[in-house]
């Protein structure tokens, strides 16, 4: 009965998805060879001195540990989570000390003289094993103090002991895991305070350097989408049309009417005029807040509150927490500095080998840009140009079809989970992957500020290949005893 019910298990593994990781890892080899391939020292593919040739050896062990992970009991996931979870909390502690220090960060273990491990990426699915271990637990309730602080404090310790490692890119990635709990009932609202976070940071930001008289343009932007966006959360949760277009009228007169002024050449003072709108507008939601009882109302001035407070302190932020290589590569994914010799020059270097890729891109092997090293990291973090050069807009589509195909793949299996621990670890899953896809690629093309995180199955390196196995297939072996369960 045990072997019958062993060969049902079997049968339920979701081939397809292990058809899809194969395709991308083989794809990341060829690419690895095109990246690293050098016209007066060539290699072979097999050579284990070099790039290609060292990146066969971690696929092959980990197709190796991904068939194992496949062949233990799933309930072992379930029961050893907060264990896992302590042993690599611990591990990122102990890296920060004994880790040497390479290029300003001390995040790599040294195992031998050429191989080195990173438990940052490793660390991912330990976090992800806690999160759906705590959230599949007995009574759980996500809308409470004690749920929402375990939560945060389950993602923040990573989060804080890779900051301590000086790995700044790596350690972001840990923040997708909030995207997880949108499955689970967290309200849209917390997205959408995310959002206008990151809008008042980019826009503050990026016009801070004119002054307007009390602010500077960046602040009074960040005002009026202030007032929009108090609008639409007075229309979405109190349904009050009347509310919510007063609110509206009042800043087109607020905002409006000085602009038409300023047409005649007339300077006005547009730090007060902001001032005197935001004013205008709190003082109104707590007058309706105390006339109605409305803990809408007080709501939406608390977070207009707290919007203020946030813009004004964006320039401490950006100058005085964040470093000056950080600051620099920010500014070049604004537009607000160049820089193509210094911060700017992976980036544009990059875009330059993607561009000259064509629709068909210039062949395997004939890539100039990635085969005279002008792209530095080209086999690791930027990875994705030397396909964009080769095989051009058609290769890049290509591969993002495969991405896509995996990730709403992994979206489908996590729906079908029977039980909490299975579907949250799939949406982690999942959501580790998309945040990987689009920030590697966002960078690559300039969208998004260069942080050195990896393109998954793509990137030379046997960490994060391993890492990003274990993630897959641990998933895959919930999967395929979800009828058992």
């Amino acid at each position: 009965m045990y072997q019958r019910e062993e060969e049902k298990i079997k049968s339920s593994i979701d081939w397809f998805t292990i058809a899809i990781y194969i395709v991308m890892v083989l794809c990341g080899w060829v690419s690895i060879y095109g990246a690293s391939y050098q016209y007066e020292n060539a290699t072979s593919m097999f050579d284990l001195s070099g790039r290609a040739g060292m990146q066969l050896v971690w696929i092959g062990t980990s197709l190796l540990l991904g068939f194992t992970l496949l062949k233990l009991d799933s309930n072992l996931y379930d029961i050893l989570a907060y264990y896992i979870y302590i042993f690599f909390m611990a591990l990122l502690l102990l890296t920060i000390f004994i880790a040497p220090d390479i290029k300003g960060s001390r995040s790599w273990i040294a195992i031998t003289d050429t191989i080195r491990l990173q438990p940052a990426e490793f660390a991912k699915f330990a976090v992800a094993l806690a999160l759906a271990k705590y959230m599949s637990s007995y009574n759980f309730k996500l809308m409470t103090l004690k749920s929402l602080s375990t939560i945060l404090g389950l993602v923040a310790l990573p989060i804080i002991l890779i900051l301590l490692q000086q790995e700044t890119g790596s350690a972001l990635v840990y923040t997708v895991f909030i995207l997880v709990l949108y499955r689970e009932g967290l309200p849209g609202l917390v997205l959408l305070l995310g959002v206008s976070a990151i809008m008042f940071f980019v826009v503050g930001l990026k016009y801070s350097e004119e002054d307007l008289g009390l602010l500077t343009m960046g602040e009074v932007i960040s005002a009026i989408f202030i007032v929009i966006i108090s609008a639409l959360l007075v229309l979405n949760y109190r349904k009050d049309m009347l509310v919510a277009r007063n609110i509206i009228l009042g800043g087109i007169v607020l905002f409006g009417i000085p602009y038409l002024i300023s047409l005649t050449e007339i300077d006005l003072n547009w730090g007060i005029i902001a001032i005197v709108a935001l004013s205008i507008l709190i003082i109104y939601l707590l007058v309706l807040a105390k006339k109605y009882w409305s803990k809408v109302y007080l709501l939406v001035a608390v977070f207009a509150i707290c919007s203020i407070g946030f813009v004004s302190s964006i320039n401490y932020l950006f100058n005085d927490v964040m470093q000056p290589h950080q600051q620099m590569r920010i500014k070049v994914s604004l537009g607000m500095e160049e820089d193509l010799m210094g911060a700017g020059y992976n980036v544009n270097q990059s875009k330059i080998a993607i561009g000259s890729g064509g629709l068909t891109g210039k062949g395997f092997l004939n890539g100039t840009q990635t085969k005279l090293k002008y792209v530095p990291e080209q086999d690791t973090d930027f990875i994705f140009c030397t396909v964009g050069e080769e095989q051009g807009f058609i290769g890049s589509v290509t591969v993002l079809i495969l991405f896509l195909a995996l990730i709403l793949r992994l979206f489908y299996l996590a729906e079908r989970q029977k039980n909490t621990f299975g579907r949250v670890y799939g949406y982690c899953v999942a959501c580790i992957f998309l945040f990987h896809l689009t920030i590697n690629v966002g960078m690559v093309i300039g969208l998004t500020p260069v942080i050195g995180i990896p393109l998954p199955f793509f990137s030379y390196g046997g960490s994060s290949l391993w890492a990003f196995t274990i993630l897959l297939f641990i998933f895959l072996r919930i999967d395929m005893a979800r009828k058992r369960r």
